[in-house]
């Protein structure tokens, strides 16, 4: 099962209930745009929106089974749907409290965050690697989105895998630091409480104008299109802003951090 038989399955319910791309998007107060979107393969759908679609063309929870399929092809299902909107984005603004941002970390660095605990066995860890990896091309395209990462003071100094696997990670936040389209900004710890502390979160805004959020938990992450989450995480992105190291000070915070020249 792919994602291009999931979109065949998705057409051949509107076809058979009689609702167009309109109709389906009136019915559960989704976009028109983003249900074309969605339907040319542009960008992925969340299990959010098999589930309305079910819930609107009476298809007794086919599309949301049949997308349950087609996500464990590859990664974490839950991941799958928020790789559309990434990868469409013209702008992502990602804060983390703990880690380093998934699209900034080596690949060791990387490989000792998802091995940690024994949780998953060596094929999956290489798999998942491989994955975040990937997503990585989305910086060095030819017209890849803005960039704005927040991230607390602590990710930077947790000795993740080991002081050598840090000190490599670091040399690659400045290095990313210098392309034109990614800013950096670490929230130091002499801030104290601050909005974040409550978890990570990726803003998208999308081509169409509208946004998107990716939040994650201890067991999954999910895709939030709902405009007053939206406008909460916007508000604590502000918080947190304002809290942060201007851009020339987190990068010399990172140079003091780092071991080797």
């Amino acid at each position: 099962m792919n994602f291009e038989m999931w979109i065949r399955a998705l057409k051949a319910a509107r076809a058979a209930a009689g609702v167009s791309q309109e109709g389906l998007a009136a019915l559960i107060k989704w976009s028109p745009s983003l249900i074309a979107a969605i339907e040319t393969g542009r960008r992925r759908p969340t299990m959010e929106f098999a589930v309305a679609s079910d819930e609107a063309l009476h298809t007794g929870g086919l599309l949301a089974e049949l997308l349950k399929e087609a996500d464990r092809e590859r990664g974490p299902s839950w991941f799958a749907a928020w790789r559309g909107y990434e990868q469409e984005a013209t702008r992502l603004r990602a804060f983390e409290p703990c880690l380093v941002p998934g699209l900034l970390q080596t690949e060791a660095y990387a490989r000792a965050v998802i091995s940690a605990g024994g949780l998953h066995q060596p094929p999956m860890v290489d798999e998942l690697v491989a994955v975040r990896m990937e997503r990585q091309q989305l910086l060095q395209r030819d017209d890849p989105p803005q960039c704005v990462f927040l991230v607390d003071e602590t990710a930077v100094r947790r000795p993740v895998g080991s002081p050598a696997v840090l000190d490599a990670q670091l040399g690659q936040l400045l290095a990313e630091a210098e392309r034109p389209h990614v800013r950096l900004h670490i929230v130091p710890l002499s801030v104290g409480e601050h909005v974040g502390l409550t978890g990570g979160f990726v803003l998208a805004d999308l081509p169409d104008g509208e946004q998107a959020i990716y939040l994650e938990n201890a067991a999954r992450g999910h895709v939030v299109n709902d405009p007053e989450m939206i406008r909460l995480i916007d508000r604590k992105w502000d918080s947190l802003l304002g809290e942060a190291l201007s851009t020339n000070a987190s990068l010399d915070l990172l140079r003091k951090l780092k071991v080797t020249s």
